[in-house]
């Protein structure tokens, strides 16, 4: 649903933003880069199916350079899933040293930021709910949210 007004996400108390993604180098190397890319949906799978890991939401992107945009509730969580035996990622990340490595194939590259009340704004028109607005609370832009510096402010306040 497309939402005409003009509006702005908030989360209560802090949340990590985390950028993951790859680049596919080779083409042709359908072997070394295919195996990478389906990685990613698997593990997302998992993690909606497991809440109190502590991801938000998750947004994916593919083109030549995949791109997956995380939300998540707090900087343990998201390295507790990383370094979780159990879970998809640790296989796949040897799986990845082991067929790819440092060959050039396939990139692979992730940011990752923490955020807190007052240090992220937002702003969405004629958007679906997207991104931030998926992960915690959309809201009208108005009250003094109209303006990047109000947003900052009220998210200060809280949503």
């Amino acid at each position: 649903m497309i939402h005409r007004e003009r509006l702005t996400a908030s989360v209560e108390g802090d949340f990590v933003v985390f950028l993951i993604g790859m680049r596919i180098n080779h083409p042709l190397k359908l072997h070394k880069w295919l195996p990478v890319a389906g990685a990613m949906p698997r593990m997302i799978k998992e993690l909606r199916k497991q809440p109190e890991l502590g991801l938000l939401h998750a947004e994916m992107w593919f083109s030549r350079t995949i791109v997956l945009i995380q939300y998540w509730r707090s900087m343990e969580q998201l390295l507790a899933y990383a370094k979780n035996r159990q879970a998809q990622h640790l296989p796949a990340w040897q799986a990845f040293n082991k067929a790819v490595g440092t060959d050039g194939s396939v990139g692979i590259w992730h940011e990752t930021y923490a955020a807190s009340a007052g240090s992220y704004e937002n702003v969405y028109v004629n958007m679906p709910a997207f991104g931030l607005g998926k992960a915690g609370t959309l809201q009208a832009a108005t009250d003094g949210r109209q303006s990047a510096a109000g947003r900052l402010q009220s998210h200060k306040a809280g949503p």
